[in-house]
């Protein structure tokens, strides 16, 4: 694709602290993926929102846990969200959900359950010991 005045404009990333946040539209896709706040227990003070901001940014520069900027929630709260979601399927579902979208002969469409599939089999030492 050929940068023009009109693809500048439809793919700038300014309004965000750092280029790899989300924009409105993006997490729109993205919020219905996201786990609903629990009924007991208390209530959620982490905004997941940031927590996708933190994971993107570290996704895009290759920075360490430790090294996320301080404009982010702690290292430690975004980490154990990244690995339960991963146990969980959401980045396969989310990646099956926008595969579908460029393709609709995916793989994704004939199974609805291959997201969850992925997951559970990719986990570190399936079936070890079975």
């Amino acid at each position: 694709m050929a940068w023009t005045e009109i693809t500048r404009r439809d793919y700038r990333r300014s309004g965000g602290r750092y280029a790899s946040d989300l924009t409105d539209g993006e997490w729109a896709l993205l919020a219905p993926f996201m786990p609903a706040a629990s009924a007991v227990g208390r209530p959620r003070e982490t905004d997941l929102r940031a927590v996708m901001n933190a994971l993107l940014y570290i996704a895009s520069t290759g920075c360490q846990w430790r090294q996320l900027p301080r404009e982010f929630p702690p290292y430690s709260t975004v980490q154990g969200y990244f690995y339960a979601w991963s146990r969980e399927g959401r980045f396969a579902a989310i990646n099956c959900q926008s595969a579908s979208k460029r393709d609709p002969l995916s793989a994704c469409n004939r199974d609805p359950l291959v997201g969850f599939r992925i997951a559970v089999t990719s986990a570190p030492f399936a079936g070890v010991g079975a």
